[in-house]
This record gives C-alpha cells, structure tokens and sequence, in this order.
C-alpha cells in the first residue's frame, strides 16, 4: 500500500523530549504491553502481521535524529523490526543505533505476543493502538477474517488521521495561569540492587467484580482503591525500616489527558499526579488512606486544573531563549533537574490503562492483557493495572531484589476477600505463596 502526502520528519512531542534525555546505560524508558491468546503463536504469521501493520503507524515506524537543537523523528525503511523468541527480563535498554534504529521490539512466547516501545514514540494508549491492531491482522492472517476494526484496532489499508500524528499537548497549553510542580522530597525504598537489568516481575490475576466490589465498600473506584493498597504498602514499608525521620508517600500516577481533551493522537498525552499521604500528621487507618485518595481525586482530575498544568509544562518549550540553546545545553539541565528534584517526588509509579475494549469478534480469541511501565529510573518499584473481561492484572516490575512493597500489597488485597493468583519471571512456589499467605 502507497502512502503519501506524509511529512518526513515528527519533531518529539512534550514528554517525548524528556526521555531521550534520561538515557544512560542501565535505564531506557521502555514499556511493554502484552496480549495472551487462547492458541500458541505462529511466528512466522506474526511477522507477516508486523510487516502489513507497521507501515500505518508513521512515529512508530520511526527512528531517532539529533538535531543542533531539537531530537526529532524520521521515517525508518530498514528492514524490521524482527519477531523475536521472548526473553526473561523484559523492558531492557533500546539503544538507538541498535536493531537497524527501530524504537519498538516485537516477542512472542506460547500463547502471548508482546510490544515495547520507546517513550519517544508514544505513550500506552498509542502503544495499544499499535498492539491490537498487530493482533487483530495477526489472527485475520489465521484465517479470522470476520475480526472488524474499531477502537484501538486501526484500518490498516486507511491512511492516517492527522491528529494522530499531532503533539496534542501544544493544542491545548493555552491557559492564563501556570501552577507550580509538586517539589518535596518524598520516601524512597531502599533495598539491594539486582545485577545490571534484571527486572523483577510479579503479577497478580483478580477478578474484576470482586475488586469493584470491595472498592465500593470504601466508597472509591478501582483506581483510587489499588491506589490506597499502594500508599498503604509504601507506608507500611517506611515504619517497618529503619529511618532517621518520616517523609511522605507520594504515589506518580500518569493521567490519560484523552479523556479530558478531545484528541485522536497516538503520541504521548499524559500528565502526572501525585496523590499521597504524610506520616508526619499522625497514623492513617486504610479508610483514612482511601479518603485522602478519593479527594485528592476529585480536586486534581478536572479539565481547568490539567490544563494549567500542561501549560506549565509547555511553558520552556514555547519560550524563545530556551528554543535557541543547543541541545547538548538542554539536556544537561533537563538531567539535572529530573534527578535532583522530579525523580524524588514519588515513592512508587501505579498507572491504570483501565478497561480494555477489542472488537466484539476478537474477544473470543483473546484471554488477558498486561502492561509493564518497565525499569524504574531509581530503586523502586512500578505497578500498572489493566483489565479485559472480568481478568484484572497488578504488574510489578522492580529492579531491587526484596519484595516487601508488593507482598503488603496483595496481602491486603487477600486480607480485603479477594483471591489473587501470583505469577512470576523470578520467584520460587515458596516465595509465591508468601506473598499472600496462603497457598497458590
């Protein structure tokens, strides 16, 4: 299929500037999505699929450019990317000369295939797009041509809609008023760091009822609920280690800015909230907990606020000064400042893609989906939330070998009535059952 009338070149998006930046070594803001079928996964009608689909996703088949002043991205011809067999630790460095410049991996293992991308292409909502729609071609290629398109599955054979490709977040930087970013320091995790990249991953399988059940007993939804269990579990962390004084617990949870702001855009187009607790008042109760999220909700998650605040963040972008100083200048500063002040504003990361929607004739192939915010930038740990059906999935990835944070964290899910299943890249039978306190 021909494409025209497509620009050359993206120039990186708000947040897409930022993550280049961060790049060193040992960390890459890579994410993973995942989706597990119900038969085992044809390699080679996988890459098939990956070769038909790509092509309509232009800033994911991409690569990386410096400029004197600006990173940027331009389309990417070289042959790729190449399925490839799964591997123990997900979410490892994606170097931008590596693997002929592509910014996205493709894995398949038994029944699942999965997608990371760099954050420089987009955020997960785009990655899902990306995703589902390699699936829905995937299975059609099976010989399952009744699948549709439809939300996050993508007309291949339909040239993209412009708004996908737009920075969305200079749309809509237009209010008159620029709140500041939250600033103080916040309660780290301390444990002991695992060899370079090895990731830790822990699921946790629940029934979706039975979470929303339990969640409107304390008068919250799910993501304010799992929330709570969060802080509560930092908390818990924070009075059980030794420590010379209390600092708050901040959770840095990214917020779907679609759902405020009409945009078809498949780039980034999240902000942070940082709901949290301060120790230093005096003991929370969990239902004090839960309040204190459910009204911090309430306040922070409305169309005014978060506008102010991505204006706020475009403000440097807009300025005249900082769009002529070199690049070299700018990332110097912009690693400065996310080490020494935005990184410790939170103790943990939670994000919730919410509730997956597929086209009603792709359901009956599909069992569940996961997602992985990938290595944390410091040592801590990341959950993401996701669900399909009644199937909701808690995934922890930490670079530190204790477990503390997640084991307070599905006890209480366990000691509220609801089941979870435990699954792992890592642990034994033993150290699975633990978690919960009761037997797999």
């Amino acid at each position: 299929m021909e494409r025209t009338g497509r620009r050359e070149w993206y120039k990186l998006d708000l947040s897409a500037i930022v993550y280049p930046t961060l790049q060193r070594r040992d960390f890459s803001s890579v994410y993973r999505l995942s989706v597990l079928l119900k038969e085992d996964i044809d390699p080679g009608m996988l890459q098939k699929a990956v070769d038909l689909t790509l092509p309509r996703f232009p800033t994911y088949k991409a690569a990386i450019r410096k400029g004197l002043f600006w990173r940027y991205l331009e389309p990417n011809n070289r042959p790729g990317p190449f399925v490839q067999k799964d591997v123990r630790n997900p979410c490892q460095p994606m170097y931008f000369k590596a693997n002929n410049r592509y910014l996205i991996r493709v894995y398949y293992y038994k029944n699942r295939i999965a997608l990371e991308a760099h954050h420089s292409l987009g955020d997960g909502t785009g990655g899902m797009c990306v995703l589902q729609t390699l699936t829905a071609v995937y299975l059609r290629l099976l010989g399952h041509t009744e699948i549709e398109s439809g939300g996050f599955v993508l007309d291949i054979d339909r040239e993209p809609d412009p708004e996908e490709l737009e920075d969305a977040y200079m749309r809509y930087a237009n209010a008159k008023v620029r709140p500041p970013r939250p600033g103080e320091k916040t309660y780290r995790v301390r444990g002991t760091k695992e060899p370079f990249y090895t990731l830790n991953i822990i699921d946790g399988i629940m029934s979706v009822s039975q979470v929303m059940s339990v969640a409107k007993k304390y008068n919250a939804t799910i993501t304010e609920y799992l929330n709570a269990i969060l802080l509560y579990a930092l908390m818990t962390k924070q009075e059980k280690d030794w420590h010379f004084r209390l600092r708050p617990v901040k959770i840095a949870m990214p917020v779907n800015l679609r759902r405020f702001f009409p945009s078809k855009t498949l780039r980034n187009f999240i902000t942070m909230i940082y709901p949290g607790i301060d120790p230093r008042l005096g003991e929370y109760s969990f239902e004090e907990i839960v309040a204190q999220v459910h009204n911090y909700m309430r306040y922070y998650l409305n169309e005014k606020f978060l506008r102010g605040d991505i204006t706020t963040n475009a403000s440097t972008q807009k300025n005249p000064f900082i769009r002529v100083v070199p690049l070299f200048v700018k990332d110097f500063v912009v690693r400065q400042f996310y080490t020494k002040v935005q990184d410790k504003n939170s103790s943990a990361g939670l994000t919730n893609m919410g509730a997956m929607k597929v086209p009603e004739r792709m359901k009956p192939y599909i069992e569940r989906f996961d997602i992985y915010m990938g290595q944390p930038f410091s040592s801590r740990t990341n959950c993401a939330v996701i669900s399909f059906e009644d199937t909701l999935t808690v995934n922890f990835a930490s670079s530190i070998i204790e477990a503390d944070v997640e084991r307070y964290f599905f006890r209480k899910l366990v000691a509220d009535g609801i089941h979870v299943k435990i699954e792992s890249n890592r642990l034994s039978y033993e150290e699975i059952s633990e978690l919960t306190d009761h037997p797999r």
